[in-house]
C-alpha cells in the first residue's frame, strides 16, 4: 500500500452537483467519472475501474471516488426506476406510502445483476483488466456474486442487504477478492450476528485474501449514503467508511 499523506484522500462530499456523464457500456446506461488529469500518487492505471451498483444518490460517491484516481462506472439497475429519495426517511425507514416490495419484484437481484456483468463485461473487452466493486444495501449483494463468479478483483460492502450468514461461507470458499465490511450498530439486515459471524468465518486471517470492517457506533444501515449529517455519529461513519474503502481500493485493486 502505498504511503499516504493527509491531502491524498479527497473526502466525501455531502451535497454538489453530478461532474460524469452518461453513456452507453455494454448497452446498460451507464454514468462514468474519470479521475482527475491532476489526481496525485493515489491515481489508478486505465486498466482497472470500480463499479458501483448504486443509483443517483451514489454519482456523488462515484465523482469522490474518480476525485481519489479511479475510473469509475456506475451501471443504472433499475431503468430509471430507483427508489424515490423521499421514500426512505433519515432512520433508513421505507415510507409506507411507497410499494417496497412491488418495485422489488419489478428490480429483482435476476434483473440488476446482468446489468453489471454486462458493463464488467464491456469494460473487460476494451482492455479493462481489474475490477472493484462497492456495493451500499441493495447493491451489497452484487457485491457477493460478483465475487463469488470472480467477475471482480476487491470487493467493498456498506451495510450489505440480502447478504445471509451462509453467504459469508460461500464468500470464504469461492472468493478470492480481499473484503471490506463497511457496519454499523442499528441494521435489520446486517446485524450485530451476522457482523460476528462474518469475523468468525474471514476475520483473523482465515481469508488469506485480506478481511477487514469497520464498525459505526449509533449510526443504522443506509449511513454511508444518506442520513441525517447533523448528527456527528453519522457524520463520521460516513466520512469514516467512504475514507476506509479508498484505502481498500488503493491497497488492493
Amino acid at each position: 500500500m502505498p504511503d499516504l499523506c493527509k491531502h491524498c484522500i479527497e473526502g466525501v462530499r455531502h451535497e454538489g452537483t453530478p461532474e460524469g456523464r452518461f453513456e452507453d457500456i455494454g448497452g446498460i446506461r451507464t454514468y462514468s467519472r474519470s479521475p482527475l488529469a491532476t489526481t496525485p500518487r493515489t491515481r489508478r492505471p486505465s486498466t482497472s475501474a470500480l463499479a458501483i451498483p448504486l443509483t443517483t444518490p451514489g454519482q456523488l460517491l462515484a465523482d469522490d471516488f474518480a476525485r481519489n484516481g479511479f475510473q469509475v462506472y456506475l451501471p443504472d439497475l433499475f431503468d430509471g426506476d430507483p427508489v424515490p429519495e423521499d421514500a426512505i426517511s433519515l432512520n433508513a425507514t421505507v415510507s409506507a406510502n411507497f410499494g417496497f416490495r412491488a418495485w422489488l419484484a419489478r428490480n429483482s437481484f435476476g434483473e440488476s445483476l446482468p446489468k453489471v456483468k454486462a458493463v464488467i463485461h464491456a469494460l473487460k473487452e476494451s482492455g479493462v483488466s481489474r475490477f472493484g466493486a462497492i456495493g451500499f444495501c441493495y447493491g451489497g449483494r452484487h457485491v457477493f456474486d460478483l465475487a463469488y463468479e470472480q467477475k471482480i478483483h476487491v470487493s467493498v460492502a456498506s451495510h450489505p442487504s440480502f447478504v445471509q450468514a451462509e453467504d459469508l461461507e460461500i464468500y470464504a470458499q469461492k472468493a478470492s477478492a480481499p473484503l471490506l465490511l463497511n457496519t454499523c450498530e442499528v441494521d435489520g439486515q446486517f446485524p450485530a450476528e451476522k457482523q460476528a459471524r462474518a469475523d468468525e468465518v474471514l476475520g483473523g486471517g482465515k481469508f488469506k485474501y485480506g478481511y477487514e470492517r469497520t464498525y459505526w457506533p449509533e449510526c443504522t444501515n443506509e449511513f454511508a449514503v444518506r442520513g441525517d449529517l447533523s448528527d456527528p455519529n453519522v457524520k463520521a461513519g460516513k466520512e469514516g467508511s467512504f475514507e476506509a474503502s479508498v484505502r481498500w481500493f488503493l491497497e488492493h485493486l
